[in-house]
């Protein structure tokens, strides 16, 4: 056991011995997690609690899904170009959001819990069409409860927006939808650990890359087997892989989302300062979070809105175009890193194959027309003729 754990561990610890249901030690796993101070002496604990963290994750769900008359999951078919969950606390301006962006019509109360199941709606940007689904109020508990039919409509999303309201205690009302999110198992605006396991029958657990590893390799070993993997490859791709970057690699419920923070009601009495707050919160945490203010009552700052939450998606849109012609619409809507190779797959499979060049107009460029080859890497806005 590693020293300087503060009180309350231990006081969770004895609690977690004392629960009887899966659901409870499950809640009581997430606090001990967030109690633990991350330090060297730490670290073989937190991997020890994340593992047990999934699996009691896997358990929890299964017994939900044995249970009957809990009502059941949904899911909002994905439309557009992309798909993004807005999530807030109740009565932060969420239908009012959805409905000024998007052809939606949701129901629109100035009281909470207005919205009982999960609202799409269309929003064009830049000749882009992005389908954003009002989620039901987050409150605490959300996961476990009446929510955990909506959680798999969340995790589905391409990003989300976490919507607050800054007429209220914004940070509060972000710590819980953050709570919540952990408990789903989703991770926001972080990248998954750069390590490979790939199990195989014989030969035990061989690392690779064992140099980059900023832990024990037996640790390592003696993680996967308590996951009941006794012989694998791991590879370890970046260096600084620690304990608890193995254990996130072989939970395999973890979804990682890019996200942003909409601050609503910037109009509202005392919101500067509870903005001020906010931004104080965010830059305290692990990850980038960005955050716009808005009023999307009065149908303020919505321009900025769509345009963050563009680049949060990180995708950009390619115009495709015939010698002599113009630039078709709508677009080919790609992740940003994309190629030229990966517009031709686009257009038609044959036409990537027997690709030979494109010409390009755009940022991409030195110059307009510009002969490139097909992993000439593309910007947003460009425009390929591409010729076989």
């Amino acid at each position: 056991m590693p020293a300087n754990l503060p009180p309350e561990y231990h006081e969770l610890e004895e609690k977690y011995r004392r629960a009887k249901s899966p659901e409870e030690r499950l809640r009581i796993t997430e606090e001990m997690l967030a109690v633990v101070p991350k330090h060297k002496g730490t670290e073989n604990l937190r991997a020890l609690l994340k593992r047990r963290l999934a699996k009691l994750r896997e358990e929890v769900e299964k017994r939900r899904k044995q249970k009957s008359g809990g009502g059941p999951d949904y899911n909002v078919k994905k439309e557009g170009a992309a798909q993004v969950a807005i999530v807030g606390p109740p009565n932060c301006g969420k239908s009012t959001l959805l409905s000024v962006l998007t052809n939606a019509d949701p129901e629109v109360a100035p009281y909470p819990y207005t919205t009982k199941e999960p609202v799409p709606g269309m929003m064009e940007y830049k000749d882009v069409q992005i389908q954003l689904v009002e989620i039901p109020p987050v409150y605490e508990g959300f996961v476990r409860g009446d929510g955990s039919r909506f959680v798999g409509v969340i995790r589905n999303a391409d990003a989300l927006a976490i919507m607050v309201d800054l007429s209220d205690d914004p940070v509060d009302q972000l710590e819980t939808v953050l709570r919540e999110l952990e408990s789903a198992a989703i991770r926001i605006n972080q990248e998954p650990p750069a390590v490979k396991i790939e199990e195989r029958v014989t030969g035990g657990i061989e690392i690779r890359g064992e140099d980059r590893l900023a832990c024990d390799p037996e640790d390592v070993k003696e993680l996967l087997r308590d996951a009941g993997i006794h012989s694998a490859v791991v590879v370890v791709e970046e260096e600084g892989l620690t304990l608890e970057d193995v254990a996130d690699a072989l939970d395999e419920r973890l979804e990682y989302k890019p996200a942003m923070v909409v601050a609503n009601k910037g109009d509202a009495p005392g919101s500067k300062e509870a903005y001020e707050r906010l931004l104080g919160y965010v830059e305290g945490l692990e990850f980038d979070l960005p955050v716009v203010p808005v009023s999307a009552e009065k149908r303020v700052n919505l321009d900025e809105f769509k345009e963050k939450l563009y680049d949060t998606l990180g995708i950009i849109r390619v115009y495709t175009k015939k010698p002599g012609g113009k630039p078709q619409k709508p677009p080919i809507v790609l992740p940003r890193g994309a190629t030229v190779e990966d517009v031709a797959r686009e257009v038609h499979t044959d036409l990537a194959e027997n690709l030979k060049y494109a010409r390009v107009w755009g940022k991409s460029v030195e110059r307009d027309g510009m002969m490139v080859g097909r992993d000439h890497v593309l910007e947003d806005g460009d425009v390929v003729e591409l010729h076989d």
